[in-house]
């Protein structure tokens, strides 16, 4: 159900919190978005460095790839991985949703939509929260990023928007006109001029939660989910003034929210954990691929051509990470494309549908979903740094300028996120190098809140890091997948390496070359 009210250029959808269900137990989960690990310490985060220091500190964990910010919130809401939970990137070509170009997986419409077209399954598995609420417990859900809707798009919601960017998103039960007017007065100072930042939108989100969804007490279960230091690092680099600005900000917010829980009464009995969706890198170079298609004869284009041929390409930028959708599957055209890539200086890995020599399948990176692309390309990454001395450059699509932060390759630097868990149930200072990754956070969460998980879900409770947890003895594999191809008498190379504990397995880093290529170089206007 959706209700919209008005209020000058602000548009607001509302939703809450259910009944309270269980006092006695409480998980809070907060999301900080784009938060490299490497910069969880006493200088850059003090309050989340010492949430470490007083639980678990997952050294070895893992986003799921693509590492983009909609396919991971629909990880860590599902616990499986884009094929079964069916959607795998920020931008998608879905033309039961949009039949021209693609889409936002995250814009309320398209999911709307998405769930009108697959009688609900937009997310063709449920997400946890859903299965809390039919166990009876108390959710409440607060994002800046339209993300959180995938968390339970199904119930009431509120958007509240500034000049059409979203700023806070809440998800639970209907509210009364009483409450939603009680929400409406707490936002108000919030909009006096005609622009928010991203640290104000945080603080409101989280001051949101706090004093009106836990007034009255905490509930079972509370995700938050911060835009930062995602924004920053985009507009100026990991490492830069701006994004350690930010990441202390969202550090005052988890202060917010742990002070909130001492006034509360409920700091014992719960647990917290904090979780980033993804890596960052820095761009090295950003890359005009349509442009460069076109050059090299391709028909391309970032939505479908009026009357689109067979072989027209549409191509979905992810930032580090391209789609390429080739009309009517035509094999042929899929084939010069795959040659062409190959033989480019900024190709890393590549995946594909079909059995094409030099790629490896969708399959290996969970990514053969029935909305799948023909063709789905990571740009090629490095190690070295950037002008604030912080590792790991990629090249990316067109949307953004070299210098600049992105994400979603198969770098170790996007692959490798931030994980820490705090409280009653978790070990207390203690350092984890067991391999762990997002979808593992959703059947950790069942089982805090005695919660059966589902057969569909496919990561693994942490047990490891749990008081009363299995004392597992861990055998930890690592193995690499390599696929080459000889073009024009040169060898192009690309591996993918993978952690396996047991029977999961989480994507360490993958990358591809080709020996001498060219430099690509944009066509001239």
């Amino acid at each position: 159900m959706v209700n919209r009210l008005f209020l000058s250029f602000i548009a607001l959808t509302f939703s809450v919190v259910a009944t309270l269900a269980d006092a006695s137990r409480h998980v809070v989960l907060i999301v900080w978005d784009g938060m490299r690990p490497d910069f969880v310490t006493e200088k850059y985060a003090p309050t989340l460095d010492k949430l470490a220091r007083d639980g678990v500190r997952f050294r070895n964990h893992h986003s799921v790839y693509p590492t983009a910010t909609d396919v991971n919130g629909a990880a860590l809401a599902t616990g499986s991985y884009p094929n079964r939970n069916g959607l795998c990137a920020n931008l998608e070509f879905r033309p039961d949703i949009d039949s021209h170009q693609p889409i936002d997986t995250s814009d309320p419409e398209a999911i709307k939509r998405g769930d009108e077209t697959s009688h609900g399954k937009y997310l063709s598995v449920p997400t946890f929260p859903e299965l809390l609420r039919q166990a009876g417990k108390s959710v409440a859900l607060v994002g800046t990023k339209s993300v959180a809707l995938l968390f339970d798009r199904h119930n009431d919601w509120i958007v509240v928007q500034m000049q059409n960017r979203p700023i806070t998103i809440f998800a639970g039960a209907p509210m009364s006109v009483k409450q939603r007017d009680e929400l409406t007065k707490l936002i108000g100072p919030f909009f006096d001029e005609t622009k928010a930042t991203a640290a104000q939108r945080n603080d409101f989100a989280t001051r949101a939660l706090t004093e009106f969804f836990w007034r009255d007490g905490v509930p079972d279960f509370s995700l938050l989910w911060l835009s930062e230091p995602d924004l920053a690092q985009h507009n100026f680099a990991p490492g830069s003034p701006q994004a350690l600005a930010a990441i202390k900000a969202v550090d005052d917010d988890l202060a917010t929210v742990l002070g909130a829980l001492d006034k509360n009464h409920v700091r014992d009995s719960t647990d917290v954990l904090v979780v980033s969706d993804h890596g960052f890198s820095t761009i090295g170079r950003s890359i005009d691929l349509i442009a460069l298609l076109n050059s090299a004869g391709f028909h391309a284009a970032t939505q479908l051509f009026e009357s689109p041929k067979p072989g027209d390409i549409v191509v979905a930028g992810n930032g580090g990470t391209v789609l390429f959708y080739v009309q009517n599957h035509d094999r042929e055209t899929t084939q010069r494309l795959v040659d062409w890539l190959q033989r480019s200086d900024f190709a890393g890995v590549i995946l594909t549908g079909g059995r094409l020599d030099g790629t490896f399948p969708l399959s290996a990176a969970r990514m053969d979903t029935s909305n799948a692309a023909d063709v789905v390309m990571s740009f090629r990454w490095n190690k070295s740094e950037n002008e604030f001395q912080v590792c790991g450059k990629i090249d990316a699509d067109w949307n953004r300028k070299a210098g600049e932060g992105s994400h979603a390759t198969l770098s170790p630097f996007d692959l490798h996120n931030t994980l820490i868990a705090s409280g009653r149930d978790f070990i207390k200072n203690k350092e984890s190098d067991i391999p762990t990754g997002n979808v593992d956070i959703a059947p950790t969460i069942l089982r805090l809140l005695r919660v059966k998980s589902p057969d569909v879900i496919e990561g693994r409770t942490l047990s490891e890091a749990m008081v009363d947890g299995e004392k597992v003895p861990w055998r930890l594999r690592t193995r690499t997948a390599e696929t080459n191809r000889i073009l024009e008498r040169r060898l192009y190379e690309a591996y993918l390496e993978t952690l396996t504990v047991g029977e999961y397995s989480y994507l360490k880093e993958g990358n591809g070359s080709f020996p001498d290529a060219p430099r690509m170089t944009m066509p001239a206007k």
